[in-house]
């Protein structure tokens, strides 16, 4: 994939001349450009535009990529942004090649996919800092207040979306910042933080209120949050590692991915970090082994690399063909010096005060489980111990038991701890709650959450304007 260099990228001619900083800037605008309309040149604008029906925000790609081609940037980028919320983040960390680039035909054809990201990523910044981007303008005022749970881009893209319909408009969130995982959960190389920080302040701007360091269940009810609001949307994630059983898995070294990574970005945003100070959250000069084969363990495996491990092992139970996690970035993260050890996992962790080793078996693929897909299974005699010094669990997330958290028991969760919601409505068992993102559908994709919150805001909106009717009629 092509990745056209930012404007004012800090590169040793631009050090050299500093004064020529304007003109250098300039030149890489200039190239920027000049790249993004080859890229979007090369769509064939073919009948059946694939590229769009497989994003799940069913962005109008070949329209917005012909607009770029002929230099009409401004155009494109309304065009994009008409269909999303943040397209420059999506256009960062969407993995493209399972979705939209997955189905260009021109990749079909074997000659590599328009580098529809690479793009998308270009045309927004440049209305960034083109002063495109329009500010947040509120409608008229409804008299009608929502509560958000959760500032992940779920909860953000409703905040934006209820916003601009008139609606106050209160987002609440754990940490002292929002974004959600957008800012404490991917590293800051794959999505630079003050691109989060942006969206933020432009919502902040336009009236959205945001309630940081506030808990659900501590602070303030879900009961008494619907006291507070005409309507309340739940987005709060999927928080709760999963779990290994495992001899050993308890001893200091052996740490959980998303304190792994919220410590990195923290020490990005010049945070007082101590568990990084101390070495717990710090893989410099050591022996790192990451276990997972999602999105996360890569995020860790380049993030470990970064710190200055002295190698990084990533070991996956499945092959290569049958891992979750993105192959451009299995592949980034084979060029960074990663190694892969498939068809492995851990039976037991080493040492006493300390992680020293991971025991390790090999596995091989039997029958189909119930999602269709080999299940593995230990290889009888084939154990053997890597050394570890830093040992990452990236296995995923499941929901938090929001329930008992929130001090709800009437909310109606699925099996698998997720918040059930009328599919239609996209309403909880709560009347006035809805629920949008991973916490409906689980662990997913950042995508998959700005089109959650999009269709839960047209639902919403439904909701509140029918019952401000009602409101009127009592009165």
């Amino acid at each position: 994939m092509l990745s056209f260099p930012s404007v004012g990228q800090d590169y040793p001619e631009k050090r050299a001349a500093g004064e020529r900083a304007g003109d250098f800037a300039e030149i890489a605008r200039a190239y920027q450009t000049a790249k993004a309309e080859e890229q979007s040149s090369r769509c064939s604008q073919c009948g059946v535009p694939y590229c769009s029906t497989h994003c799940p925000l069913h962005n109008h790609i070949p329209d917005w990529l012909r607009l770029t081609a002929e230099g009409r940037l401004r155009e494109a980028y309304e065009l994009s942004n008409a269909t999303s919320t943040m397209p420059e983040i999506c256009g960062r960390i969407c993995p493209q090649d399972r979705l939209c680039e997955g189905n260009c035909v021109i990749e079909f054809s074997g000659h590599g996919a328009v580098t529809i990201g690479s793009v998308e990523k270009f045309i927004t910044d440049t209305a960034w800092e083109e002063g495109w981007v329009e500010p947040l303008t509120p409608g008229p005022d409804r008299g009608q207040s929502i509560g958000i749970i959760g500032a992940g881009p779920a909860g953000l893209t409703v905040a934006d979306l209820m916003r601009a319909k008139g609606y106050e408009v209160h987002v609440y969130d754990r940490h002292d910042r929002m974004g959600g995982l957008l800012t404490y959960g991917i590293p800051g190389f794959k999505l630079e933080k003050h691109i989060v920080m942006r969206r933020v302040d432009r919502l902040a701007d336009g009236g959205v209120i945001f309630h940081s360091n506030f808990e659900v269940g501590r602070d303030a009810s879900l009961e008494e949050l619907q006291a507070r609001h005409d309507a309340i949307v739940i987005a709060t994630g999927v928080y709760k590692p999963r779990a290994i059983k495992a001899p050993g898995v308890g001893a200091a070294g052996v740490v959980e991915s998303l304190d792994y990574l919220t410590a990195s970005n923290r020490k990005g945003f010049g945070d007082d970090v101590p568990g990084f100070d101390d070495g717990t959250y710090n893989a410099l000069g050591k022996h790192v082994v990451v276990i997972g084969g999602g999105d996360t363990a890569m995020d860790c495996v380049r993030t470990a690399v970064r710190q200055g491990a002295a190698s990084v092992r990533c070991l996956y139970r499945r092959d290569r063909a049958n891992m979750p996690g993105s192959q451009r970035e299995v592949k980034n993260a084979e060029e960074e010096g990663v190694e892969f050890v498939w068809l492995s996992a851990p039976e037991a962790f080493h040492g006493t005060d300390k992680v020293a080793g991971v025991q390790v078996a090999k596995m091989r693929l039997g029958d189909p489980d119930a999602s269709g897909r080999r299940a593995p299974e230990p290889d009888p005699g084939s154990e053997y111990r890597l050394d570890a010094d830093l040992v990452i669990k990236a296995l995923g997330f499941d929901p938090e038991e929001l329930p008992r958290l929130f001090d709800a028991p009437d909310l109606s969760v699925t099996r698998w701890g997720t918040v059930r919601v009328d599919h239609k409505t996209m309403m909880t068992s709560l009347d006035g709650v809805f629920a949008a993102g991973d916490i409906v559908r689980g662990a997913s994709l950042v995508v998959w959450a700005v089109r959650d919150g999009r269709d839960v805001s047209d639902r919403m909106h439904e909701y509140l304007k029918v019952k401000a009717k009602a409101g009127k009629v009592a009165a």
